[in-house]
């Protein structure tokens, strides 16, 4: 699947720098251009892979370069101003090769946070291809204002793209880790496991086709509104000939019933296991199953029947599947989109805060009115005794 990548914001333009390192290094091609947006000049600066020509400062007249600190009504409004810029960046995109945008942003600071659900309503404005979100919510010991933005940016952003896939960083950092400390490791997490997903049916010549093509379409159809999550597990292919794994090779000992069972396992701990974002596999509207590997490790009948086995736990029959040839690798996996996810307990949390943010807002303006009408009567008050 080719994707122009968009990063928004300090998180988003990182990540995005890592997806860049990481098509690199396994030659999918399923970048076809990235680009960094942001308000602050040392953010842009920072990365690494994004050429200079498409790394683009936005807010110079409000924020003079300095970011907007965390205030994404800000970084809204900036966005809004300096579309302009952004958008001339795109204009250097080859629209005709690409099969979808796909905007990433942390949802915690400001310029992220409040300026890609903007991006998403001007590109879905001018475009026909869909729009896509990647949004890393903040851990929850990271700070009031960061759970806050997430929450109203939340709201915003599900509602501007074709479907926001969701990586959670408070269920990703490590017993005793700080986030700033696996920042590093969180991103190449989100990098494997989206990568692997939108590489899946990305064929140059001379690759090993898959059996049972994933192409881009069962991807956009599997994405079709809402909030998506992944899961992912593996195993490592051992070689010797009564290795754990061996059951998966094309020879004349080869126990197909073994392999399909150790594939449809790998399905199991993809959707049962620790999810980007973690939900009731039940609640999701659609899912799509894609297992990876060399390809003499491949199961057919182990794909279709995990497939099935998805079918039957989600209770929908959107359930799409297909494998990934990975010739190099020595690992085999299964990859495991929900989408369209709604038993979300952290996304319930979040609505919970913007619930509770609004009470208090209109509890204090109220409570404004209020002192101001008191001292308005007063005044007259006091107007009357001279």
């Amino acid at each position: 699947m080719k994707l122009a990548l968009i990063g928004f914001g300090q998180a988003g333009g990182k990540i995005v720098d890592e997806f860049l390192a990481y098509d690199e290094r396994v030659g999918d091609g399923f970048v076809q251009t990235a680009i960094a947006v942001n308000s602050a000049t040392t953010d842009l600066h920072g990365l690494e892979h994004i050429p200079q020509d498409n790394r683009v400062l936005i807010g110079q007249a409000r924020v003079k370069g300095h970011g907007v600190g965390a205030d994404n009504e800000l970084g809204a409004e900036v966005t809004e101003e300096d579309i302009d810029e952004v958008q001339g960046a795109i204009d250097k995109i080859p629209i005709h090769e690409i099969d979808a945008f796909l905007i990433v942003a942390g949802m915690g600071g400001g310029t992220g946070s409040g300026g890609a659900p903007v991006l998403a309503t001007h590109l879905k404005r001018i475009y026909t291809q869909p729009v896509y979100g990647l949004g890393i919510l903040p851990a929850t010991d990271e700070g009031g204002i960061y759970t806050l933005n997430a929450a109203r940016s939340f709201q915003t952003f599900v509602r501007e793209v074709d479907n926001l896939l969701v990586f959670d960083n408070d269920v990703w950092r490590s017993a005793g880790e700080t986030v700033a400390s696996g920042y590093d490791r969180i991103n190449q997490e989100i990098v494997e496991r989206f990568g692997l997903l939108f590489a899946a049916g990305e064929v140059n010549q001379g690759d090993h086709v898959a059996e049972s093509v994933v192409d881009s379409s069962e991807i956009i159809n599997t994405l079709d509104d809402g909030v998506s999550t992944i899961g992912y597990a593996r195993e490592t292919v051992d070689s010797s000939s009564d290795g754990l794994l061996s059951t998966f090779r094309d020879t004349d000992e080869f126990d197909e019933g073994a392999a399909t069972n150790r594939m449809t396992s790998l399905v199991r701990k993809a959707a049962l296991g620790r999810l980007t974002l973690p939900c009731d596999v039940a609640s999701a509207d659609r899912g799509l199953v894609v297992t990876t590997g060399p390809p003499e490790h491949l199961n057919r009948k182990g794909v279709e029947r995990g497939r099935q086995w998805l079918e039957d736990e989600t209770g929908s029959m959107e359930i799409r599947g297909g494998d990934y040839p990975i010739p190099d690798s020595n690992e085999v996996g299964a990859i495991v989109l929900l989408s369209g996810v709604t038993d979300v307990p952290r996304v319930n949390q979040l609505q919970q805060v913007a619930i509770e943010t609004q009470d208090r807002t209109n509890a204090l303006q109220a409570k404004a009115d209020e002192d101001l009408a008191s001292l308005v009567d007063t005044g007259g008050e006091l107007d009357a005794l001279f």
